[in-house]
């Protein structure tokens, strides 16, 4: 029962800390695809190395935290605001060309970062050519030019 314990708070901490980085960090996971791989590689290298957790014990921690995983996965389907609280929304960074500076501040973005986006994707080289930029769920900058 320590095991389970111990891997549900594992889980919940590094869930909570990679809440607090932010999601331009993930880039291409989700905030529960890294946490569940972390964790799962931890448990699997201490049942490797013999450190008092036998292969019985991680076992039972890799279960219990695909369990955790699959929970949130159905409660995140259930209720859109568990998802929202879980995995956040789309932010607007800039509308009609306009930066929204507070937006970009608490994504921990610059303006570098979009017209890097915009480039790499739209080839625009300026913010008044953008109508909107959005941070993603994923982490990525999705950006919607004038016409």
């Amino acid at each position: 029962m320590d095991s389970v314990l111990r891997a549900v708070a594992i889980y919940l901490v590094l869930l909570v800390l990679f809440k607090v980085a932010g999601r331009r960090t993930l880039a291409e996971l989700t905030t529960f695809d890294l946490v569940l791989l972390m964790v799962i590689g931890e448990a699997t290298q201490q049942a490797l190395l013999g450190e008092d957790f036998s292969m019985t014990n991680a076992v039972l921690v890799i279960a219990t935290l695909i369990a955790i995983d699959i929970g949130f996965s159905l409660a995140k389907q259930r209720s859109a605001w568990f998802a929202r609280v879980l995995d956040g929304g789309p932010t607007v960074l800039v509308e009609q060309g306009q930066v929204l500076h507070k937006r970009l501040k608490h994504a921990r973005l610059d303006e570098g970062d979009i017209l890097e986006a915009a480039r790499s994707t739209q080839g625009l080289v300026e913010l008044k050519q953008i109508r909107f930029a959005i941070l993603e769920r994923n982490g990525k900058i999705s950006v919607i030019p004038f016409d």
